[in-house]
C-alpha cells in the first residue's frame, strides 16, 4: 500500500515535469519470472508509455499491481529528469561499469600484466637468503 503522502509527492513531481495522465498509455501485462503461480496468472506487470516523448517503462518489481503502477510512474519521472538535465542515470552508469569490467583485455594489456608479474617474481627471488638452493 502506498501512503497518501508518497502518492501526493509523485503527483506533484509529475505536474512539475509536465506529465499529464491523459498523455500516458497504460497497459497491464501478464507477469513472468520468479514468484510462482501467483505472478504467472495475474496481469500485474505495468507498461507505461509517455506519448509526447515516446518513453516506454515496464515495471514488475512487485506482485501488487498498484505498487507497480506507482513505481512505473516514478521511473518515468526519473527518466524524464535524466533527459531534461542531460545526465546519465545511475543504472546506466552501473551497467556500463559492469560491461567494462567484463570486457576482454587487449593482447597488449595481457602482455604488460604478465611482464609486471615476471618483474615482481624476480624481485621476490632476490629476497631469498643466499645459502639456500630450492
Amino acid at each position: 500500500m502506498i501512503s497518501p503522502e508518497k502518492q501526493a509527492a509523485l503527483e506533484e513531481r509529475m505536474a512539475k515535469l509536465g506529465v499529464v495522465e491523459a498523455e500516458l498509455v497504460e497497459k497491464f501485462i501478464l507477469g513472468s519470472g520468479a514468484g510462482g503461480q501467483k505472478i504467472n496468472k495475474t496481469h500485474s506487470c505495468v507498461y507505461l508509455k509517455h506519448e509526447p516523448t515516446g518513453l516506454e517503462i515496464k515495471c514488475q518489481a512487485s506482485r501488487s499491481r498498484e505498487l507497480n503502477r506507482f513505481l512505473a510512474r516514478k521511473e518515468l519521472c526519473d527518466a524524464l529528469d535524466e533527459i531534461r538535465l542531460g545526465r546519465a542515470s545511475k543504472r546506466r552508469q552501473e551497467a556500463e561499469k559492469i560491461r567494462r569490467q567484463k570486457r576482454r583485455r587487449s593482447r597488449r594489456s595481457k602482455q604488460r600484466s604478465i611482464q609486471d608479474k615476471r618483474i615482481l617474481s624476480q624481485k621476490k627471488n632476490l629476497r631469498r637468503s643466499p645459502g639456500r638452493d630450492d
